[in-house]
């Protein structure tokens, strides 16, 4: 059985449940908790994903508190109901933990869809670094993108023998995508007309507030400085967002406010982009596949592969230091293609076939372990 909520996570356990699909002794089990509706419901339409339950658990503006108490009382009766061999969670969402937890309780292994990643900072993601922490704690099989995800899950006791790495099953998701001819960018954008596009995302807890109103004004700085850049601003749903996103660039013409697109159309996006200033964790994976520099809004990364490799780099939410690093890619067109040239090191595009033989060898129905992904 699969659990999940958010758009990252449909988008990441899709390849899954379509390999799932193709086995011929392994029958899925799609549960969604829904907790961010609408930009869920069009990744499912997308891969073709109809769910055997829906938790429908979204409010709005609802609390972390709302989230986990609504996602267990409806996780219970459906876990009793059902009895699943193992629950599959993805990530680090809240419905991750939730899944997790709720599978515990029942005593059903789980299984862990891109573990392992860390900041070693509780507050930073908040709350998804303490989610996947716990998740691991809980978690019987570790599926980690990286080699650097199974370091970390090892140093924090997991057994060896449980992890296999990967690649990030995103990738997998991603190379789908990007291969339909019917894919078209999201309707309504300015023309370019030579100019330079800045993609833009924010929505992350631990920002909202002043370090968002720091972002915000470094974008304006920014247009002030480089008459050729355009701004195209994907604007979470969440009203901590928006209603500062609209207040401080709803009225500049070169700041384009877009609803977050299908991820279809987000994919021809970002490929679109000059670079992408983020708080995202995914676009950190997605944005290196298609050649696009990566500038991170935020103080830390649990993805450091991207930084290493060269394509990623962390610019956190002060003014000043957005406004240097993104000038200095908009000014100087070889530093800009370098971090576009650096390779991907987060999947091959893979990763699923390897989730689903490692899920086979658990379950006895063959007895050779998949071999493992190497940057």
């Amino acid at each position: 059985m699969t659990i999940f909520g958010t758009r990252p996570e449909a988008v990441k356990m899709a390849p899954v449940i379509a390999r799932l699909r193709e086995s011929p002794d392994v029958r899925p089990v799609v549960v969604v908790t829904a907790q961010h509706r609408e930009m869920l419901d069009q990744v499912l339409r997308l891969f073709g994903i109809t769910p055997d339950r829906d938790l429908d658990v979204m409010r709005h503006e609802q609390s972390l508190f709302d989230i986990t108490s609504r996602t267990l009382e409806r996780l219970d009766p459906v876990l009793a109901d059902l009895r699943p061999a193992m629950v599959l969670v993805q990530g680090d969402a809240s419905s991750t933990f939730l899944g997790a937890l709720a599978a515990f309780y029942h005593r059903i292994p789980v299984g862990h869809v891109e573990a392992g990643l860390r900041t070693h900072d509780k507050y930073r993601p908040f709350p998804e670094e303490i989610n996947r922490r716990l998740t691991s704690v809980l978690a019987d099989l570790h599926f980690a993108p990286t080699a650097q995800a199974r370091a970390n899950l090892l140093q924090d006791g997991i057994a060896a023998d449980a992890i296999l790495v990967t690649g990030n099953t995103v990738i997998d998701a991603l190379f789908d995508v990007a291969r339909r001819p019917d894919v078209e960018p999201p309707p309504g954008l300015p023309p370019m007309d030579g100019k330079r596009m800045l993609l833009v995302t924010t929505h992350r807890r631990e920002n909202w507030g002043e370090p968002l109103r720091q972002i915000y004004v470094a974008l304006l700085d920014l247009l002030d400085r480089f008459p050729d850049a355009e701004v195209v601003f994907s604007v979470h749903r969440n009203p901590a967002v928006r209603r500062v996103a609209v207040e401080m660039l709803g009225g500049h013409a070169r700041v384009h406010l877009i609803e977050p697109p299908d991820y279809g159309p987000w994919v021809r996006l970002m490929g679109m982009a000059y670079l992408i200033l983020t708080d995202s964790g995914g676009i950190q994976e997605e944005a290196p596949a298609l050649g696009t520099p990566v500038l991170v809004a935020r103080e830390v990364t649990e993805r450091p592969e991207g930084v290493v490799a060269g394509t990623v780099e962390v610019v956190g939410t002060s003014r000043e230091r957005i406004v240097e690093r993104a000038g200095r890619l908009l000014a100087d067109p070889d530093a800009r293609a370098a971090m576009a040239r650096a390779r991907n090191p987060y999947g091959d595009g893979h990763a699923s076939e390897r989730i689903v033989a490692a899920l086979r060898r658990w379950f006895g129905l063959t007895s050779e372990r998949p071999q493992e992904f190497v940057a």
